[in-house]
């Protein structure tokens, strides 16, 4: 820090980019109480200008790497997204010696363990406050509200666009395809929207989570990944009849053998808080063994909302600046040389009740095979429900199980498939009560 201020360069002046140089400026006396000094956007890399912020009065460059290497920049601002520039443009910065702030979800959850290490030997600060639910202050809650506690386990709603989804199925009775084309003409979803949709978003943003919430490394590779694209609308009301709600949950949880990190397609009881989590809203519940169930819900995307927490991260940053702290919060909420080598637990060793649906011949003992091999699988029954619809010959039954080993579901599943009178598309979702 050269003078009483401290300077901060944006990297990125798009819909993230261009909230946080308005909150800067537009907020910059409070947030100067806050921080105890002044924070000013010295320099801003953007390819092109955006036309929602006036960047008259500050340096712009094209060339990115310029905000990075300006000795007078304190803080880099990472908002460019992608893996590949901004994993090259954070290292430069930090071998550099400045901090960085990035709302990069993908950044952090693939290369976060080689940029938390090369800051650590730099003895700069790291932060990534927006790259999970956008403003919702998740990543803190975890790392210094909570951290009293063994943190057992944590479930979140924490992609908009699939929970836009879901919610447009349930409440209108619409199909997958015709919401996602409406999510894509309002801008909630992109016009490849795999990320989105089959969940990919999500793990980037549980990775991130679990390792705040357990003392473990990134490990991106190890979530089991399953998307929304397979759900019907029938799916859905079967769900509601039931008295439950699909969500695309991101799940962590400490078991004795491991950690379970999975996203997937997920019914939860119509009462809890995070069931009625509707549109584009985030939500995350986290359970401690000292505070029990806590839940934290917001805006997960927007240019204002975001910004909000590249902000809070920028004046944290300050403070440590102005104090010259020699003993940050870890990155990773434990000490650096504290993480655990607890093992992820592959998918087949999750246990978890089930949702089934399967079309079945209309005819006497075909429910009654396929409760037989449930139970020669060890598999308990918890509510069956037959539908009077499709075809002549083909009915629809929904089985919700109680909870079973993956493993085991898998090869009960293989032998019903087996069955001539049932149809190899049985589709099988995973129930959480999210109780205890």
């Amino acid at each position: 820090m050269s003078d009483s201020r401290v300077k901060v360069g944006i990297v990125g002046l798009g819909t993230v980019g261009s909230g946080t140089f308005n909150v800067l400026t537009r907020n910059a006396g409070e947030i100067a109480r806050r921080a105890g000094v002044a924070i000013e956007v010295v320099h801003v890399g953007a390819r092109r200008d955006n036309p929602r912020c006036d960047t008259s009065k500050v340096k712009v460059s094209r060339d990115l790497m310029a905000v990075v290497d300006d000795p007078e920049v304190d803080i880099v601002v990472e908002l460019i997204g992608g893996t590949t520039l901004a994993r090259e443009l954070v290292l430069r910065a930090i071998a550099n010696g400045k901090h960085v702030i990035t709302a990069n979800k993908a950044l952090i959850a693939l290369h976060g363990n080689e940029i938390f290490a090369a800051a650590t030997e730099k003895d700069v600060d790291v932060d990534f406050e927006a790259a999970v639910a956008g403003g919702v202050p998740i990543i803190k809650s975890i790392r210094e509200g909570l951290s009293a506690n063994n943190i057992n386990w944590l479930a979140g709603i924490i992609n908009g666009t699939s929970n836009f989804i879901l919610t447009e199925m349930r409440e209108k009775g619409r199909s997958f395809a015709d919401v996602l084309a409406e999510a894509q003409q309002l801008g909630y979803a992109e016009a490849d929207p795999t990320f989105d949709i089959e969940g990919i978003d999500a793990a980037h943003k549980l990775t991130i989570l679990a390792s705040v919430a357990f003392g473990i490394p990134l490990q991106f590779d190890k979530v089991y990944t399953e998307g929304i694209s397979q759900l019907t609308a029938d799916d859905v009301a079967y769900a509601e009849a039931l008295g439950y709600r699909i969500k695309l949950l991101g799940i962590a949880r400490r078991v004795p053998a491991g950690i379970e990190l999975r996203v997937h397609p997920t019914l939860i009881p119509e009462e809890r808080l995070i069931a009625n989590v509707n549109g584009v809203m985030n939500a995350v519940m986290v359970h401690g063994d000292a505070v029990g169930s806590t839940l934290y819900y917001g805006r997960g995307a927007g240019s204002e909302p975001t910004a909000s927490a590249v902000v809070a991260d920028i004046i944290d940053t300050a403070r440590n600046i102005v104090l010259d702290a020699a003993n940050r919060i870890p990155h990773l909420a434990f000490q650096a040389d504290q993480l655990s080598d607890v093992p992820v637990l592959p998918i087949d060793g999750v246990e978890t009740a089930y949702y089934l649906r399967l079309m079945a011949t209309d005819k006497a003992g075909v429910l009654a095979e396929v409760t037989r091999i449930l139970s020669e699988a060890g598999i308990s029954i918890e509510a069956i429900l037959q539908k009077p619809v499709g075809d002549r010959d083909r009915v629809p039954v929904i089985i919700l199980t109680r909870p079973v080993l993956e493993k085991k579901m898998n090869a009960a599943l293989a032998r019903m498939r087996a069955l001539p009178e049932i149809d190899d598309e049985i589709m099988r979702i995973r129930l959480e009560s999210l109780d205890h």
